[in-house]
């Protein structure tokens, strides 16, 4: 079955129509309105400059249950030391911007386009989209982003200018949300750095049942 084709109608097909790899549907635009849609369906776009936008939802899916967040005895030290601290919100465009541009072994380019970054900067504006920040002094090192629905943290990019910078963020995102009680962290793709640190992959219709609260 070919991908479905998005016109302005703000719906998404079912994401039981996503082939094997997970791709769903093409086109549409990135407005908040479709962006929110898609999260709280299962869905995230991911393309290359260029592209149409593709819109994907993957099974199985990557998730943290932040309970499950895993700190190695190296890192504990580093969390002891107190080498970084974090903020949240505090410059959500210059992770945005990090993320995009830090080189990544094994990637050329960037999915993180600038048609995506407004887009984002317009989902963080009305309280959606939030970064947290890490800071080594009072130097940028490291970060993350993604999409809070309350319940569920959607996971979209985190970049390390420094070794640990990026673990750093994501064991206190997991560290807060498990205050919070919230359900999930969504990872999106495997990745063994992700399962390094406690994610695994569940079937997409269980994340499903926890999106919808």
């Amino acid at each position: 079955m070919g991908a479905y084709f998005l016109t302005k109608e703000l719906v998404f097909p079912p994401v039981e129509n996503a082939d094997e790899e997970g791709l769903l549907a093409v086109g549409g635009d990135l407005s908040p309105e479709r962006l929110l849609l898609a999260y709280k369906s299962g869905i995230f776009p991911w393309f290359n400059e260029g592209s149409q936008i593709l819109w994907w939802s993957p099974n199985p899916r990557m998730v943290l249950f932040p309970q499950d967040i895993k700190i190695s005895k190296s890192m504990r030290k580093v969390l002891n030391e107190n080498q970084f601290r974090i903020t949240k919100n505090q410059c959500f465009k210059a992770v945005l911007h990090q993320c995009a541009t830090v080189k990544r072994d094994g990637q050329e380019g960037t999915w993180i386009t600038e048609n995506m970054t407004n887009a984002y900067v317009k989902l963080h504006e009305l309280g959606k989209a939030v970064s947290y920040e890490v800071w080594e002094n009072s130097q940028l090192v490291g970060g993350l982003y993604g999409i809070d629905l309350g319940a569920v943290f959607c996971g979209e990019s985190m970049f390390s200018m420094v070794s640990n910078a990026s673990k750093f963020a994501f064991i206190k995102l997991a560290e807060e949300l498990q205050e919070k009680e919230y359900k999930l962290i969504d990872c999106q793709m495997y990745t063994p750095h992700l399962e390094s640190l406690g994610a695994r992959e569940i079937e997409r219709i269980e994340f499903l049942e926890y999106l919808k609260g």
